[in-house]
């Protein structure tokens, strides 16, 4: 078994590498002395510096009282290449992002709340995580007691500011408020009043809505960051290759050959087994890798329609992006696989889209098939859920026909995404988006415009997922586009 050898200590046997970051550091999990550690090992030109840091931040946790995995041993390895620290293992303590997935409504409640209460023990400590994240978090029951919360990553760890002191943690809170689902953010008032309580200083409601817009601002930055830049280069989720004549971004857990890659026209040959063959797009379904493929491929119709792609972002781009915005946003989308882009040095050409086959009715073959009343009605209010969602990110489809809309078990799953857009920012812009929006759920009753059940089904689960937490407001959407 492997291990890894210390200056002046036992070595450490490793069971796991739980995550790695290239050319700077390893996090593994093992035994070390016959107990179950958690180990960080620093390599690099710059270990030294993250070695500091990481323990600096434990050391100021433990100062303050914050519980924190205990550190048993820092020093070099036995070969002088790496600097290790050594952390006692909390056990029978998910992080707090797994205790998070799947969890009741009270029950995500309850954790936010002590999450709350542990950011508020940093602010009163003067300190600030700034990697604020759910799983730099561990959760640990007690019996008849609240969850013992215990705080990781001593790397993340900064003291605050003497300058905008208030801002600085005004913005940390907001930053773990973003973590929730947006259908949750009715908690913030309740969570900011237990902060403020907490620190002994008074709020009033500007500071509640101040709040709100942070955590929709820093929800958005997130999102955009991850969709629009993290997920075009090496990451834990995607490898990224370029040449001067290809692009290829591709899911790190679809393991298909590089070859087949550059040889998608091959499946798309046979017309007639392709789902669509148009002058813009061809689209067809293959099996690759072991697994039934949705191939997009965006075609370039004349020279003018090459040149006029050549300088923008493709279409298969979009789509790509689209689709991790939707998974880090927590809305169900066909899983993407990879992107393709032919190109010319800067010059970008056709472009294909990779994404995992739905083998699931669209929702106008489900109410077809479906007689189930209460099937029927757990599948509106999804679908209400669905389109509120993308209403408070501010998301528009483009294209809400019924084929566009799968069902699988009871719940929607949103596909063809190289429309969809994002408004942030402004009055214009809540306008403009306010203005899509309508037309996105004009589009969708549209697919039952003879079917007057449905019709009524949908209009009576959209208006009450609508004006639930804010009445009057919201349903002038619903009254514009003709479903109140």
């Amino acid at each position: 078994m492997l291990q890894i050898l210390l200056k002046n200590a036992s070595p450490i046997t490793v069971e796991a590498v739980v995550r790695t970051v290239p050319r700077q550091r390893e996090v593994i999990r093992g035994v070390w002395n016959n107990q179950l550690v958690y180990a960080k090992k620093f390599i690099g030109s710059r270990a030294q510096k993250h070695f500091a840091r990481d323990l600096a931040g434990v050391k100021a946790l433990v100062a303050a009282n914050i519980a924190t995995p205990p550190l048993l041993f820092q020093g070099e390895t036995q070969d002088g290449d790496g600097l290790v620290a050594i952390f006692g293992a909390i056990e029978n303590a998910p992080n707090a992002e797994e205790s998070w997935a799947g969890s009741s409504e009270h029950a995500r409640f309850s954790l936010m709340h002590r999450l709350v209460q542990t950011v508020a023990l940093h602010h009163q400590a003067g300190l600030l995580q700034t990697d604020l994240y759910l799983k730099n978090f561990l959760v640990q029951p007690v019996l008849n007691q609240e969850d013992l919360i215990y705080t990781l990553d001593g790397d993340g760890i900064r003291s605050i500011s003497p300058w905008f002191k208030q801002r600085q943690k005004l913005r940390n809170l907001a930053t773990l408020f973003s973590k929730m689902d947006v259908l949750d953010d009715g908690w913030i008032t309740a969570l900011y009043a237990q902060y403020c309580l907490q620190l002994g200083i008074t709020h009033s409601p500007a500071d509640v809505a101040e709040v709100w817009d942070l955590t929709q601002k820093i929800r958005h930055q997130v999102a955009t960051g991850y969709a629009d830049k993290k997920v075009f280069r090496n990451c834990t989720d995607v490898k990224v290759t370029r040449s001067f004549n290809c692009f290829q971004a591709v899911a790190a857990d679809f393991c298909v050959e590089s070859q087949a890659l550059t040889s998608l026209d091959v499946f798309l040959a046979e017309t007639k087994l392709n789902i669509k063959n148009g002058n813009t797009c061809t689209v067809g379904k293959v099996a690759l890798a072991g697994q039934s493929v949705i191939i997009k491929r965006y075609n370039i119709k004349n020279f003018w329609h090459g040149l006029n792609r050549a300088f923008r972002v493709s279409r298969a781009a979009k789509s790509w992006a689209n689709a991790y915005r939707l998974i880090i946003s927590n809305i169900a989308t066909a899983k993407p696989l990879a992107l393709i882009e032919e190109r010319l040095g800067c010059f970008r050409r056709r472009a294909y889209y990779l994404s995992e086959y739905i083998d699931a009715p669209d929702v106008m073959q489900f109410f077809a098939q479906s007689t189930k009343l209460e099937d029927r009605q757990t599948v509106v209010r999804n679908l209400a859920t669905l389109f509120y969602k993308l209403y408070l990110l501010k998301l528009s489809h483009g294209d809400c026909k019924a084929s566009n809309i799968k069902i699988v078990n009871l719940a929607p799953i949103l596909i063809d995404l190289d429309g969809m857009q994002t408004h942030f920012g402004g009055v214009a812009g809540h306008w403009w988006f306010e203005r899509k929006h309508i037309k996105d759920l004009k589009r969708l009753m549209k697919n039952w415009a003879n079917d007057a059940e449905v019709t009524h089904l949908l209009k009576q689960a959209f208006v009450q997922k609508y004006t639930a937490q804010h009445p009057g407001e919201d349903d002038r959407i619903l009254i514009r586009a003709g479903m109140a």
